[in-house]
């Protein structure tokens, strides 16, 4: 049984359908249904429900699913142990921050296939949350507060925010100076998203309201400048900003507490190889210098985006 075969099966299965398994594996529509037709004939089984609207796993595809996800795991396993010491092989795809992940995220990933010439690096740059599973990333690049989920974390560095406003906008609106005060403010906002502020000890959850939302953080710098509302933003994206006086730190006796940057992969008790190798890059590039992590990477230290 062709691995090759066994592997384009599993991203049908994943993707949900050959179309999106093709563009996963950088290959033709008819070189899938190839593939899964060898497969099939092999097995003597139908593994895929095909027409019109598209394809389907069979009763027989779903289970066989797992048990080929396995092998295919274990083989990927075995060509990583008799690989010589360091090199590293295949595709690793990574969903990273469109949010300043171009100009901070990428000289790392760029650096990683500098160092590995036989890896095949795919890097998909969006601010919106990528299912790992459903959409076939190897890890993605997040940044602030993890919620829960069975995904696996590992934190690469620490990410400082502040809450910032332009200083036309405190003419206009004055300046919050509590939590409680942000209910009678413009808030600038991904989405539904929660805010959270240090009192003493304890942390603080407020979901402020606003008229004006952008699912990017460069955006939202933006807002914050033309005197929009108050931004809640990390340091990486507002700093120049701060540095400058289009905008100011507001509300710092109650500082937001510090978040973090994580690789986040899929369930598994080991991850693959090329997956630690990035994870010890980005810890080697952001994990040295937490205190400058508004800095850009060409100085190696923790400046890291938000998503």
């Amino acid at each position: 049984m062709d691995i090759e075969e066994l592997q384009t099966f599993v991203e049908v299965a994943d993707a949900g359908g050959i179309s999106q398994a093709a563009l996963r594996l950088g290959v033709s529509k008819s070189i899938v249904s190839r593939r899964l037709s060898r497969l099939e004939s092999e097995l003597g089984v139908q593994l895929l429900a095909r027409s019109t609207r598209g394809s389907a796993l069979t009763e027989s595809g779903a289970t066989f699913r797992d048990y080929a996800a396995r092998v295919c795991t274990e083989i990927d396993i075995a060509k990583e142990t008799i690989l010589p010491a360091g090199t590293l092989r295949g595709r690793l795809r990574v969903a990273v921050p469109l949010s300043f992940g171009p100009t901070h995220f990428a000289p790392v990933l760029a650096e990683m296939a500098r160092r590995h010439p036989q890896l095949h690096m795919q890097t998909c740059y969006s601010d919106r949350f990528v299912d790992l599973i459903t959409e076939g990333y190897d890890c993605a690049i997040r940044v602030g507060y993890l919620k829960d989920s069975n995904l696996i974390a590992r934190r690469i560095g620490p990410v400082y925010t502040k809450l910032v406003a332009s200083t036309d906008y405190i003419k206009a609106h004055g300046a919050p100076e509590t939590p409680d005060d942000l209910v009678d403010h413009q808030a600038l906002l991904q989405g539904t998203e929660a805010w959270q502020f240090m009192d003493g000890d304890k942390i603080i959850t407020v979901r402020p309201q606003g008229r004006f939302k952008a699912d990017n953080g460069i955006a939202l710098v933006a807002a914050a400048t033309a005197g929009l509302g108050v931004a809640y933003l990390p340091d990486c994206l507002t700093h120049e900003h701060v540095a400058s006086g289009a905008l100011v730190p507001i509300m710092t006796n109650h500082p937001p507490p510090t978040a973090g940057a994580y690789i986040i992969r899929p369930p598994g008790p080991h991850p693959a190889r090329k997956i630690r190798v990035l994870t010890e890059l980005l810890i080697e590039f952001f994990g040295e210098s937490p205190h400058l992590a508004a800095q850009p990477l060409s100085h190696q230290e923790d400046a890291l985006t938000y998503s």
